[in-house]
């Protein structure tokens, strides 16, 4: 027994003695592994008669659980000494400025439609939305479109495969579909705004095959071409910042009657002629008209009573022409360099 309280008393010297982690390791493989000094105390008990091996097993697990003990306290103990050894070694300077947190922006495209519906509601003009699959009557023959019209063909629309009646239906080409809706389901008067994307088959500097639009429909009696001009310009000066030399143009809309291009002075070159105005010194921006009264007689809304005018653009070219962006891809290639450039913190929105 004498010999196994030398052992205690040199396991336990030899467990303090460890200055690391690596140095206790090397003590308990010395004492508890598989050839340690403790494990050949405990291999002689199989050669012991019973009641030896009780009264030296007993022996022997007293001097292996003060081992263990002893181990697992000092083990503690080293870890805390090297972890605040490495704390020492990696000391940060807390009086440097911390990192700038990088926080995300919000895309010209989702500023914009919020810029455009701001200045819209102030004038009058409520929300509305509809579908963006869409049939051929909501899309084409409510809005006056003839069977003939070049949108109609495939080269120009999205078209679904038929459905289990032979309709096929189409990706809207336009946000007017909602005006459709609209004046279907309420009695006039009315001021709506539709914001939505739209589908078209194009694709180029200034064409994309998804990009969106707003357009602006009111239905009051009385209603005049002048009142329609007034809303524009209200419109282009709110959204621009600043008042704009605007022009109408006579053109021509299915759904519109008598219809105009809208176009403002170059808001580059001051009128001078540049590059972006194809020396023009005039910007196009958007197409109005008075409703045509087909549209009206298919909404079931009496145009001897009840005049209405609307116009319509894309988001992404009001955009353009306010923040100088020259591509219309570059708000779909989802560049960080871009967003970083022209995007909007959420407080400045």
């Amino acid at each position: 027994m004498s010999d196994l309280q030398n052992l205690q008393s040199d396991s336990l010297a030899a467990i303090q003695a460890a200055a690391n982690l690596d140095a206790l390791e090397e003590t308990r493989v010395k004492f508890l592994g598989k050839k340690g000094l403790i494990s050949a105390e405990m291999q002689k008990l199989g050669k012991m008669s019973p009641d030896e091996r009780k009264e030296y097993g007993a022996a022997v697990n007293v001097v292996k659980e003060a081992f263990q003990s002893a181990l697992h306290s000092r083990k503690q103990t080293l870890e805390e000494q090297a972890l605040e050894d490495q704390l020492s070694l990696e000391t940060q300077d807390m009086t440097l400025p911390a990192d700038a947190y990088q926080l995300g922006k919000v895309h010209p495209v989702s500023y914009t439609i919020m810029e455009v519906g701001d200045i819209l509601a102030r004038l009058g003009f409520s929300h509305a939305t509809g579908p963006e699959i869409e049939t051929d009557f909501y899309n084409f023959t409510a809005l006056n479109i003839p069977e003939n019209h070049p949108a109609r063909q495939d080269h120009d629309t999205f078209y679904l495969k038929p459905d289990a009646s032979g309709e096929r239906k189409v990706l809207r080409t336009q946000t007017s579909n909602v005006q459709i809706h609209t004046m279907e389901k309420f009695e006039p008067p009315m001021r709506v705004m539709s914001i939505g994307r739209v589908f078209r088959k194009d694709s180029d500097v200034t064409h994309t095959p998804q990009f969106h639009q707003v357009e602006g429909l009111a239905i009051e009696k009385g209603l005049a071409f002048a009142h329609l001009r007034g809303v524009l310009q209200k419109f282009l000066n709110d959204f621009f910042e600043k008042d704009v030399t605007m022009r109408m143009r006579p053109h021509y809309f299915p759904f519109t009657e008598p219809s105009a291009e809208v176009d403002i002075e170059c808001l580059f070159c001051k009128g001078d002629g540049c590059r972006i105005c194809k020396q023009s010194g005039w910007l196009e921006v958007l197409g109005s008209g008075m409703v045509h009264r087909n549209v009206l007689t298919h909404c079931q809304v009496d145009h001897t009573e009840w005049q209405g005018f609307a116009f319509g653009c894309g988001i992404e070219r009001l955009a353009m022409l306010k923040y100088g962006i020259n591509d219309l891809r570059l708000f779909y290639e989802s560049q960080a360099a871009f967003l970083k450039h022209f995007g909007k913190s959420v407080s400045q929105v």
